[in-house]
């Protein structure tokens, strides 16, 4: 290697040192990238953590026993003691379904005179359960809960008379991965992918615009520093305060939420960094394309956070949508981080999930970061 050559890399460094000093002073200056940063995560994960589940607890239930008896009180008590249910005594049938249709509750369970005689005889008890189904997912839940209430108060009863319950097939359940079947074991990790989605973007949609607007980015434009320098002088400060969130958004999901982390930490953070990647990159191209800072924030917005929280599989399964839709969900980067962060969470290190979807992060980063590479020109147009 020449002198001329080590002295144009060396020369290299120190500009792109410089820039990133540049960008990092500039960050600490900057409340709205600190709190992009830093505050916006702890508000969506609380906000999205306590406010969205898939559990149904304390569900308002109307309990209408026409004939009152030992059974019926024993039945109805199942109720009460469960952490499912709030139930709520009605006198009949017809104001039972007034509450309903009201919106007061959102079942009914009715027992008829001839409960405790049906009871003990060879038919079924004349029990009646009615849904709300204007709420199919709360309106099935409500079902299978009902349901489970029935069998136990059947088993409980059948060992306390000493004798075994006539089924024709016995269950035994078996839950791996989420014992508890906690909803926000699953939806934690799916929110740490949305948020994170919408930061990486966030932080560089605005960077290239800003430039623009304030004209700083015509100065750099007559020095001697090239594009690429320009591009890694912005992007590399973004991304160490990328993973200072990400940190921030686990260490949350850790020990504000006891969601368990069953998987290697070094391969979390291998894997967020490639997510990272194309979250910076996705915001860095949108921000050398649209040169305004609302427009490329409101591009951002719906480019990133809108299809993560849709199709990336966070709440609504993929196999369960239209296979036009589910083609299109192999474009939302948010799909393969989604699958991994939920594997790491509450499987552990499964490489036949982690591996290829990683690797479809390294396509995408690619893609994005060399998209915006190739739209940016040191030109003024």
């Amino acid at each position: 290697m020449s002198g001329a050559d080590r002295a144009a890399r060396g020369g290299g460094r120190m500009r792109l040192r410089g820039l990133m000093r540049k960008e990092a002073l500039q960050i600490l200056r900057d409340p709205s990238s600190l709190a992009i940063a830093f505050v916006m995560p702890v508000v969506l994960l609380l906000l999205f953590g306590y406010g969205v589940s898939l559990d149904a607890k304390h569900v308002p239930i109307a309990l209408v026993v026409e004939q009152p008896s030992a059974a019926s009180a024993d039945f109805t008590a199942s109720f009460r003691r469960s952490p499912y249910f709030a139930p709520v005594r009605m006198a009949s049938l017809p104001a039972a379904e007034r509450a309903l249709l009201a919106g007061q509750v959102n079942g009914i369970v009715h027992l008829r005179a001839d409960f405790e005689t049906r009871l003990e005889g060879p038919g079924q008890a004349p029990i009646q359960v009615i849904v709300n189904g204007v709420d199919a997912n709360t309106a099935g839940i409500v079902k299978g809960y009902v349901q489970g209430v029935w069998s136990n108060w059947l088993q409980r009863r059948a060992e306390a008379a000493g004798r075994e319950l006539v089924s024709p097939a016995r269950l035994e359940p078996r839950v791996w991965f989420n014992p508890d079947m906690r909803s926000r074991d699953y939806l934690v990790p799916g929110l740490v992918v949305v948020i994170m989605t919408l930061i990486g973007a966030m932080l560089t949609a605005l960077v290239m615009a800003r430039e623009w607007e304030r004209g700083t980015l015509e100065a750099l434009m007559v020095t001697p520093v090239t594009i690429r320098e320009i591009l890694l002088g912005k992007l590399v400060p973004y991304f160490v305060l990328g993973m200072g969130s990400m940190a921030l958004s686990v260490a949350m999901a850790v020990w504000l939420f006891d969601v368990p982390l069953r998987g290697s930490f070094a391969v979390l953070a291998a894997t967020s960094a490639l997510f990272l990647l194309v979250a910076l990159g996705m915001g860095l191209l949108i921000s050398v394309i649209a040169k305004n800072q609302f427009v490329a924030g409101m591009i951002a917005l719906v480019a990133t956070f809108l299809p993560a929280f849709i199709l990336s599989g966070f709440i609504f399964d993929i196999n369960s949508m239209p296979g036009a839709i589910q083609v299109l969900t192999h474009v939302v980067a948010a799909r393969y981080f989604v699958a991994i962060l939920q594997t790491l969470f509450l499987a552990g290190d499964v490489w036949g999930v982690i591996l290829p979807n990683a690797a479809a992060l390294v396509v995408m980063a690619a893609i994005f970061l060399g998209l915006s590479r190739r739209k940016s020109r040191k030109r003024l147009e």
